[in-house]
């Protein structure tokens, strides 16, 4: 069945006053817009808090509309005038022109699985009809609209393997709209169900479960309101109306509640999480629907900062993974019957990342250092075998059903380009299945190399880096910094095509691990929460420190780059240290830490932030919110700030009002300019659009690193 991971929801203007300002900037000449401040000011806790760019908040009104049409113009008139831009662009859709697969998976007698042929905007979903048989094209999400920005979300495949059901996101939102295609007909059914976001696709015979919101009164109101998150069961061919409601909370308002389905599909799992009250676990409950039970039973009935996983059923039983009383996670198993528990499989030293059940065995993987171990197990959870890895990287996406004889696989690491692997369960043989052919790539040219260094109180922080051979240590290589640190979410050291495009100018590109993330378990997240998000921040500075220290870079070829949580990240640290980095790229960022709660899903997020409800939180937050933090007159790194339209999860009044408040504030020795997509959300709404923004972040990097790119034809070996 699906897994009950953590769902992170971690990412437009006319007044009397509005114009063009004289304000310049260095290296080109730079006329920032004129942003109207208000007397908005806010009492939190006795602490009186301006807020003047409170009507930046309201991205559809024609005042912020126009703020956005001229800060676009400022930021678009500086790109366009970089002389190398469009050989920029060029590169990148040479790096990512290859065909992508991910792992087939079965349901029915059929095989699945995604191909994307190089720069289509979206993955398309292929079948095969037996595993021999040659792939057809099932779904073609690249027909969704017309201009490629309406994508796949929400999707799964009936498990007798008759029907598909999938979610169409328009524009980068993270609102969907869920269809439904008979698969051997090839028909899009009528059924049309609305107001989703935040939903799992439980199958269950010839219907299945999902989670919606109430129909909103308005369209302002559907990016606004995220509240009665209700299950619902949905049959195939009737309409929506005629849906039945399977589970509602009216007394708990922003909690969320998912259900999923097992293999078998015996049983239903419920799971409710309330991080808007501060929890990081979740509550979970079952139906055994063998015997047409319509009530959920509690398996943990009470929410706390426990999280609890149903990987499987085994027979009658119940595998689940779960941090309680376990940082690094152990699977123990449920016995509905007796409402028991047992210990499969203890804790280790290393963390439990995922574990999935098929073809008879337990297959998980653990995290050392940052890096994937994978083994076989036996139902009564004893180790059989080691499953082979290329190196040091991330491995994921076993794909297996229970009576299957072989599994599929993904590796890669830095170095090694994504590769899906065969693993026949009898031999304990892997061979590659699908490998990518990517033309004028080298890895012999590249290294990846894994470093620790000590945190500001002493911690050690794994961070990974990767450079072209024969890399002096002069000190003054191009050097990009890259972190996130929250959510319990691992920076896996993966295969990124694009970063190549850095790589071959000479550039350095650092993966910090930082605390915050899911790396060393839930001790290592916590580390990085709340009361203890400086451990972040001051993770990320000795990151930069440790480079410079060692003479792979300093100050002045020095960049940074995150995104969501990873922007506050760079927000945050450029405040603190703005002398220590050159250039700074905080994208799609959470900026303002004392409002982050009233937009959209924000408050799902106060179980990582704390809240500025809470006097002492309130204190934690606001001494490193990135738009209440920034010190007038400072010299900021040249700085290019991203956002989009669409992003109804991080909204871009944070980025407004930060750009804003940057402009307005630090000195004007170095660029602040913001780059604000259209039809676009928290990720880029097709590949098109993510070379576009990634173009311009990069020759914004190359420009103001005074690194001047060669020509592509002079770097294939």
């Amino acid at each position: 069945m699906q897994s009950f991971r953590s769902r992170i929801f971690t990412v437009l203007i006319v007044s009397a006053n509005f114009g063009v300002s004289a304000i310049p900037a260095s290296g080109q000449s730079l006329n920032y817009p004129v942003t109207r401040k208000s007397d908005q000011v806010d009492d939190y806790h006795g602490t009186k808090v301006a807020d003047p760019y409170r009507w930046l908040e309201d991205d559809n009104a024609a005042e912020t509309l126009a703020w956005v049409k001229a800060e676009n113009e400022v930021t678009f008139d500086y790109l366009n005038k970089i002389p190398y831009r469009a050989q920029v662009k060029h590169r990148l859709e040479e790096l990512f022109n290859y065909a992508k697969y991910t792992a087939p998976f079965r349901r029915g007698e059929a095989y699945f699985f995604f191909k994307n042929d190089g720069l289509q905007n979206q993955n398309v979903l292929y079948i095969q009809n037996s595993f021999d048989a040659a792939p057809e094209m099932l779904l073609d999400p690249n027909k969704f609209s017309e201009d490629g920005t309406s994508r796949l979300g929400i999707f799964d495949i009936s498990k007798d393997g008759r029907y598909i059901a999938y979610g169409i996101s328009t524009g980068g939102s993270d609102w969907q709209e869920i269809h439904v295609m008979e698969i051997a007909s090839r028909k899009v059914l009528p059924d049309t169900l609305k107001w989703i976001k935040a939903s799992d696709v439980g199958w269950s015979g010839n219907g299945f479960f999902y989670s919606r919101y109430p129909a909103p009164d308005s369209a302002h109101e559907l990016s606004s309101k995220n509240i009665f998150h209700t299950v619902y069961f949905h049959r195939v061919g009737t309409s929506q109306a005629e849906d039945e409601l399977v589970y509602e909370d009216k007394a708990n308002p922003e909690r969320f509640h998912f259900v999923g389905t097992t293999e078998d599909e015996r049983f239903a799992i419920l799971s409710i999480s309330d991080r808007g009250k501060g929890k990081r676990g979740n509550a979970i409950y079952y139906r055994d629907l063998s015997k047409f039970e319509k009530t959920f039973r509690p398996i943990v009935s009470e929410i706390t900062d426990d999280s609890y996983n149903v990987v499987e059923n085994i027979g009658s039983k119940l595998l689940i993974q779960t941090d309680h009383q376990a940082p690094n996670n152990h699977l123990l198993l449920f016995d509905p019957a007796g409402a028991t528990w047992t210990e499969l499989v203890p804790e280790k030293p290393e963390v439990l990342e995922q574990a999935r059940v098929a073809g008879g065995k337990i297959f998980v993987t653990y995290l050392k250092d940052v890096a994937s171990q994978a083994y076989v197990l036996s139902l009564d959870g004893k180790q059989e075998n080691a499953i082979y890895l290329p190196g040091a990287g991330t491995t994921s996406d076993f794909q297996g059903n229970s009576k299957d004889a072989f599994v599929f696989y993904s590796f890669t690491s830095p170095n090694y380009p994504p590769t899906i692997f065969r693993y026949d369960i009898a031999s304990n043989a892997a061979k590659v299945y699908r490998a990518p052919q990517i033309p004028g790539f080298n890895p012999d040219n590249y290294e990846t190399k894994p470093v620790f260094y000590q945190s500001k109180d002493g911690t050690r922080v794994p961070m990974f880096l990767s450079y072209k051979k024969g890399l002096q240590l002069n000190g003054k290589n191009p050097t990009l910094v890259f972190g996130y640190g929250g959510f319990n979410i691992t920076t896996s050291p993966v295969y990124r095509p694009l970063v190549l495009a850095l790589l071959e100018q000479g550039f350095v590109f650092a993966s910090a691990n930082i605390r915050g993330g899911g790396e060393y378990g839930e001790k290592w997240h916590e580390a990085g929460i709340k009361l203890h998000k400086q451990n972040v921040f001051d993770d990320f500075i000795a990151a930069a420190e440790w480079l410079i220290a060692n003479k792979y870079t300093s100050s002045d070829h020095l960049a940074i780059n995150g995104g969501s949580n990873g922007g506050l990240l760079v927000g945050a640290v450029m405040n603190q240290r703005p002398e220590l980095f050159h250039v700074a790229v905080p994208q799609v960022g959470v900026m303002d830490m004392l409002r982050f709660q009233k937009f959209t899903i924000g408050w799902n997020w106060i179980a990582d932030y704390g809240s500025s409800d809470n006097p002492e939180e309130f204190k934690a937050l606001y001494a490193y919110s990135p738009i209440h933090n920034i010190r007038p007159g400072a010299k900021y790194p040249a700085t290019l700030i991203t956002t989009a339209d669409h992003d109804d999860r991080v909204v871009p009044a944070h980025s407004f009002k930060y750009a804003a408040a940057l402009q307005a504030l630090a000195s004007h020795d170095n660029p602040v300019l913001i780059r604000i997509d259209i039809k676009s959300g928290h990720g880029a709404s097709s590949t098109t659009k993510a070379i576009e923004l990634t173009a311009d972040v990069y020759s914004f990097l190359f420009y103001n690193l005074g690194v001047t790119p060669k020509s592509s034809s002079c770097l294939i070996n």
